[in-house]
């Protein structure tokens, strides 16, 4: 008999025998309070036409509206990270759920745009906290060895919203009004308490902070913004700035004024930046923020205004709307899936980049079909599968740069700064489509950024530049050293598969 070497593999063992039934339970309840998160966010973009009908707003108007959500998220990401650093992940999850759902429920009530930018605001806060909140939560309870399917299967939930979205839409819109499709929207305030009583905290937090703590200090991620009176008060009023400035910019009130706007709020984030990072991480906190800022450039054009094309150059009815977003919805669902399990073979940042490189033969196409909507449907799938499918991994991209003490407030940060170029997307296309067709605006959005990001992920650009100011940064936070306990599975010895590290480490 054969005696396998301590700290080699069992290749024999399949992967989902090192996920316990705890850590599928983590998977399953944030999964569905993100697909709840998705549903309540993509809502808008389904009624954007019905809601500029009402309220009479032009197209670029009406597109704000969507934009409304992406202003408050740096704020929200920040806050609702910190919380989760400091008090747990299951805390700040929970918030989070709550916040969201109510801002969509107040969005049915809402009686003018002023109102429902209101409204939009208070997602936006719901939906940052969400994001750093449930990825910190499942990729610390999962084994180390999977963390890339971890992430995708949570992101993965998101895409399945916006298809129960779509399909209500076909349902409740026609019979009911738009209104209707965001009183619906208060559901997860159910998941939220649920959540609650269920889950346990999350494990890596646990064994480093939530015992440290019982002892000690809690983490503050946001110490470094409040040493002294003058830069505490010197923060706050740069937070006021920069939320004034992004208000201005994405609604009439900053009209002909956006540009310089636009730059006060990027220094005013880039200065936050500067400080939490340190002098050892400003450079990676401002690359990661460039990265996603690009990632949301081409991904939110066709996520936010695929309805209204669909709508008005193709001239499409609610139903085949319906049946179109949910192809959509489908391709980028299974695209996380593909996503976890490439990320896991052949490591994160090669990953993200190759299947970005596949999806840029599937851009033109989805927008040169005009009549046939099976063909349609068809490209639309391989397209999301490939390009915002891939964003299933992005959460342990962003994730492995962190330590676990100030993850959930790093995370949350960067990624809902970057974000802005999901408020800028849509009002991009739209003004871009008064110069050329919207179809066409989508596709040159698309095509451009995408090649931007596969350079930014693929080079590894944010973490060359970090190691300009720290060469003793490691590669992943979330993949320890090889022989490292942290995040095997149960009853597993350190050098077991889970501990080996990932393809992106080596």
């Amino acid at each position: 008999m054969t005696t396998r070497p301590a700290g080699t593999p069992d290749r024999t063992r399949k992967w989902w025998q090192d996920v316990t039934p705890g850590q599928w339970k983590a998977m399953f309840a944030a999964w569905i309070g993100y697909l709840l998160d998705g549903f309540d966010f993509v809502l808008i973009t389904l009624v954007l036409t019905e809601i500029a009908d009402d309220f009479h707003l032009s197209t670029t108007t009406a597109a704000s509206l969507i934009s409304g959500a992406f202003i408050t998220r740096w704020l929200g990401g920040a806050v609702l990270g910190a919380m989760g650093d400091r008090y747990g992940r299951r805390t700040a999850m929970i918030t989070s759920i709550l916040l969201y759902s109510l801002g969509t429920f107040a969005c049915g009530f809402a009686w003018g745009y002023t109102s429902l930018f209101v409204a939009r605001l208070v997602i936006g806060l719901g939906m940052a906290g969400e994001y750093s909140a449930s990825v910190t939560y499942v990729l610390e309870s999962w084994p180390t060895r999977w963390r890339n399917r971890a992430s995708g299967f949570l992101i993965s939930g998101y895409a399945g919203g916006t298809v129960l979205a779509a399909e209500l839409y076909k349902w409740v819109v026609p019979h009911w009004g738009w209104r209707w499709m965001f009183w619906i929207g208060v559901l997860p305030v159910l998941v939220a308490l649920w959540v609650r009583r269920s889950l346990p905290e999350a494990g890596d937090w646990q064994k480093q902070i939530g015992i440290a703590t019982r002892e000690g200090e809690r983490p503050n991620p946001f110490r470094p913004l409040f040493t002294g009176r003058i830069r505490a008060w010197g923060n706050a009023v740069l937070a006021a700035v920069a939320s004034t400035a992004l208000f201005c910019v994405f609604t009439p009130v900053g009209a002909g004024s956006v540009p310089w706007l636009s730059v006060v709020a990027a220094l005013c984030l880039i200065a936050f930046a500067v400080q939490l990072g340190g002098r050892r991480g400003w450079l990676l906190y401002a690359s990661l923020m460039a990265t996603v800022f690009c990632a949301f450039l081409y991904s939110w054009p066709i996520q936010a205004l695929l309805p209204t094309y669909l709508k008005t150059d193709l001239g499409y009815a609610p139903g085949q709307v319906t049946d179109v977003m949910f192809y959509a919805g489908f391709g980028t669902m299974a695209g996380c899936w593909l996503a976890g399990f490439v990320g896991d073979r052949l490591g994160t940042r090669r990953a993200y980049a190759c299947t970005l490189l596949g999806s840029l033969a599937f851009v033109f196409p989805v927008f040169a079909v005009q009549d046939s909507l099976p063909v349609l449907g068809v490209l639309l799938f391989g397209l999301l599968a490939l390009s915002q499918g891939i964003s299933g991994i992005l959460p342990k991209y962003l994730a492995g740069h962190f330590p676990t003490a100030t993850r959930a407030a790093s995370l949350g940060f960067v990624y809902n700064v970057g974000a802005l170029g999901g408020a800028v997307a849509p009002v991009l296309g739209a003004q871009l489509a008064e110069g050329m067709s919207l179809g066409r605006a989508l596709a040159v959005l698309t095509f451009g950024l995408t090649l931007v990001v596969v350079l930014l992920v693929g080079g590894n650009v944010p973490q060359r530049l970090n190691r300009l100011v720290d060469r003793q940064a490691p590669d992943d936070h979330l993949v320890p050293e090889a022989g490292g306990a942290a995040g095997l599975p149960a009853g597993a010895a350190p050098g077991s598969a889970a501990g080996e590290m990932s393809p992106d480490s080596a």
